[in-house]
């Protein structure tokens, strides 16, 4: 692996740690690729228990990758669909692991990251952190990661912070739903130790048979995820390629204001 490291302990708990501290766990393709294939192997391996995902450095995640965007600038609507539909494969394998998760949220989390965050069962978070759905600011939206935002913290807000895209503190990101839990930064791993342990104290298949009532009360499940990401995925392929699109990223890229900006 060459953007994830993974360790798991003799309990079954499968530590996932994003390793690229330099571009503060940021999304690429191999980090995608990687994730999705470490997530099906833990699926189907019945040793592992429980998947713990977190970030190296001080940041969680910060979204998607300045020269993976940088090389979607000049793609087609085909490709930008392409590379869309292998996030939201990501994330539906994520959200419908039938193993618990553990969302450790070391540090800040923007965009992508918190689509990842949003799908994973137990989201705690270090105090002072901030958080983001960033991608309007870019013409954008958060197209393929809105199943599992909107249904953290619901319509209400959805429609505050999409739109908006400004940053938003753990204080914030708890009292919308977002995250379940802080912790002092010291006391982190404390909490999320705290947690596993109380976790593991049920039956595994139990946990497996729990994921899967709540997906089905809920009224979904990986087959109707499956053609939600289909239009969620059409839909950011479209805006990337469109005029706003194409301003949003190469303004951000040149690290100028868009043209919609005006002083």
């Amino acid at each position: 692996m060459r953007t994830i490291i993974c360790s798991t302990d003799k309990r079954g708990v499968l530590t996932i740690c994003m390793n690229r501290p330099e571009v503060h766990n940021a999304f690429d393709a191999d980090m995608i690729r990687e994730l999705t294939a470490v997530l099906k192997e833990a699926d189907q391996n019945k040793a592992v228990r429980m998947v713990v995902i977190t970030g190296s450095g001080s940041c969680f995640s910060a979204g998607a990758d300045l020269n993976w965007m940088r090389s979607l600038v000049n793609a087609s609507q085909e490709e930008n669909e392409c590379d869309a539909m292998r996030l939201a494969d990501l994330l539906r394998q994520l959200n419908y692991l039938s193993k618990p998760t553990i969302a450790r949220i070391n540090g800040a989390a923007f965009g992508g990251g918190v689509g990842l965050i949003a799908a994973c069962d137990i989201t705690i978070a270090v105090e002072n952190t901030f958080f983001g759905l960033t991608e309007a600011r870019l013409g954008l939206a958060p197209a393929v990661i809105s199943p599992y935002v909107m249904r953290r913290i619901g319509e209400t807000y959805a429609r505050r912070y999409f739109l908006s895209a400004e940053r938003f503190d753990s204080q914030t990101a708890y009292d919308i739903g977002l995250i379940q839990q802080t912790a002092v930064k010291n006391e982190l791993d404390i909490v999320i130790e705290d947690t596993i342990s109380r976790v593991l104290k049920s039956g595994p298949a139990a946990i497996s048979h729990c994921k899967h009532l709540i997906f089905e009360v809920a009224g979904h499940d990986q087959e109707s995820q499956k053609v939600n990401d289909e239009m969620t995925s059409r839909l950011i392929a479209r805006l990337r390629v469109s005029d706003e699109g194409q301003e949003g990223l190469t303004a951000f890229l040149d690290k100028r204001k868009p043209g919609w900006i005006k002083d």
